[in-house]
């Protein structure tokens, strides 16, 4: 019997998710100009839902927008997404995110994420990568009952700040943790 590790097992699950762009959520289209207003739009809805965010903004030195990855599991998930990563409001390249996972899990949802680079060190380290995998120097932003985010995001030292929202589906929980990002050319 030939035993699989989990880890090349998620591996080849990451390999083969941008077969879920075919899954419905609209960014498996190319085109840079599509892509472009995906991110226009979700940012102007993420600044108008959450006006500290706009703070977050100035003080960031770049700014990578997902403006929807889907996720879709039974036992084996994977996602999907395409966005720009903007610098002083300028898009400068295009990334596509992939996830893998493995467990008891199932469901389905797309929400939409911006990470924001705090540092110049933090974007240069994501812009040189061959494939950047969002790890633990990350700290999330998620909503509390009122809708606003966090008082600490607009007063955050951590390098990068991961803001997600627009969540919508059935699957529990969104964490980017093994959230790889690649650049594309679209």
């Amino acid at each position: 019997m030939t035993h699989i590790s989990r880890r090349t097992f998620t591996l080849g699950l990451m390999a083969g998710t941008p077969l879920l762009a075919a899954c419905g959520n609209g960014v498996g289209s190319p085109g840079a100009a599509r892509i472009d207003a995906r991110v226009d739009a979700t940012l102007s809805h993420m600044y108008a839902n959450y006006p500290n965010t706009r703070t977050l903004a100035e003080k960031s030195t770049g700014i990578l927008v997902m403006p929807v990855v889907t996720e879709a599991s039974f036992m084996v998930g994977g996602g999907f997404g395409r966005g720009a990563l903007r610098i002083n409001d300028v898009t400068v390249d295009y990334y596509s995110a992939t996830k893998g996972s493995v467990g008891l899990q199932i469901g389905a949802q797309q929400f939409a994420h911006v990470l924001f680079f705090m540092t110049e060190d933090a974007l240069e380290r994501f812009r040189r990568s061959s494939g950047w995998a969002a790890g633990a120097d990350i700290e999330y932003v998620f909503n509390d009952r009122g809708e606003n985010l966090r008082a600490e995001t607009t007063t955050s030292t951590s390098p990068v700040v991961a803001v997600i929202f627009g969540q919508a589906g059935l699957l529990a929980g969104v964490s980017l943790e093994g959230m790889k990002y690649n650049r594309i050319i679209p």
